[in-house]
């Protein structure tokens, strides 16, 4: 166990199944993860081992065949997971939102149908806001989902899923005027929709086409996709929880959790990085002496130390904020912004000490640096934190003058 990131106040549950993670990451995901990255190929013996540790139903309560862990325990534990490769987080984190959705707002009969399955891993989730001519405005949406007798029919292209072709189930966010006059808030009339497909590219069912994956400078082996409805017929019953109008409260919850786990990819990154550097400044030499023994190099590993510190700190905070009942949107923006931009500064000065070899793909810290830069972007850029941190703020210390 390394001296930084370490969690206070955990039950011999929870550190059993944290060193369990760390190490099926040591042994099963670090020795292959940069061959398949670079091959952008998906995990998939990774993923049945991530299935057979629970980790899919991690969140899932036990009474639905889940573990019926907290959300400081799943942090936790993508942290690890991150540390070793920063994609198999992603393959997890949409479906682990789709699931806590499901507890939070479905109907017993979607809980039913749904959640024992999504804790076998047996049923895959992934989640869809956004559209190509919108990122974080996502009261613009216009995909629309249209009441004919006993099902809606859905229109509409959506864009950047995560696990978009694995997936065989989408909670996709749609505007539905039904029941709403106009003039109605952009926020107060979306609904989300279930909508189940078989995994694969191409039309996977009537009306719905998954093209194939987006190729990207980083974050692969993880499938990205659009996502296109051309008069998707989709049951009433698979309104979730059952009324529309609610699409908006209930994804803003799902990402609230979603922000933590991006908080906490963050800081596992961070401290991937902080060991590559570390490690690497102790067996590199310059002038005759370990870089490890020039202060300058010694500077940047204080400065690496603290900020993953720091990070790990924030993300844990923000996870118990929300174990405990409370509002947390603050306490997970914050965590959110920090750990991403820390994550991208201690990678950076990872590849600095290593120097002409950290522009060589032969060395895992490419990889990393090419990871990063899409924290800064996933579940709302650092903006769009900084937009929620201020107006939360300003709630906080009203002027009473």
């Amino acid at each position: 166990m390394t001296r930084l990131a370490q969690t206070a106040g955990l039950n011999d549950i929870q550190r059993e199944i944290l060193a369990t993670v760390r190490d099926f990451v040591d042994k099963e995901i670090i020795p292959v993860a940069t061959q398949l990255e670079h091959r952008d190929e998906y995990p998939t013996e990774i993923v049945e081992g991530l299935k057979e540790l629970g980790l899919f139903g991690l969140m899932i309560p036990e009474e639905y065949g889940g573990l019926g862990e907290s959300l400081l325990t799943y942090a936790l534990c993508v942290e690890e997971i991150a540390r070793g490769w920063m994609s198999v987080s992603g393959i997890i984190n949409t479906h682990f939102i789709v699931a806590y959705m499901l507890k939070q707002h479905g109907t017993q009969e979607q809980k039913d149908t749904f959640l024992p399955r999504m804790a076998l891993g047996e049923v895959r989730g992934a989640f869809s806001m956004s559209e190509p001519a919108l990122g974080s405005d996502v009261s613009a949406i216009s995909s629309k989902g249209v009441r004919d007798g006993d099902e809606y029919v859905l229109n509409g292209q959506k864009m950047w899923l995560t696990n978009g072709g694995t997936s065989n189930l989408v909670a996709v966010l749609c505007r539905s005027d039904e029941g709403h006059p106009e003039g109605t808030a952009p926020h107060k009339s979306m609904t989300t929709f279930l909508v189940e497909k078989e995994p694969g590219f191409g039309e996977v069912r009537p009306g719905l086409t998954i093209p194939g994956k987006i190729d990207k400078m980083g974050y692969k082996g993880v499938d990205t996709t659009e996502l296109i409805m051309d008069d998707l017929r989709v049951p009433a019953n698979r309104v979730l929880g059952g009324t529309t109008g609610r699409g908006f409260y209930q994804m803003m919850d799902g990402v609230e959790v979603g922000r933590v786990n991006v908080a906490a990819r963050g800081c596992g990154v961070a401290q991937r990085a902080f060991e590559l550097g570390v490690s690497y400044a102790q067996q590199r030499h310059t002038f005759g002496k370990p870089i490890a023994q020039h202060q300058a190099i010694q500077f940047k590993l204080a400065e690496m130390a603290t900020k993953v510190e720091a990070a790990h700190a924030m993300m844990v905070n923000a996870a118990r904020k929300k174990d405990s009942g409370e509002r947390n949107d603050l306490e997970a923006g914050m965590a959110k912004y920090l750990a991403s931009e820390y994550c991208k500064e201690v990678v950076e000065d990872a590849f600095r000490i290593h120097g002409g070899y950290g522009f060589s793909k032969e060395y895992e810290i490419e990889r990393l640096y090419r990871e990063a830069p899409m924290l800064l972007i996933g579940e709302g850029t650092a903006e769009i934190q900084k937009m929620i941190i201020g107006r939360r703020l300003l709630e906080e210390y009203r002027f009473q003058g």
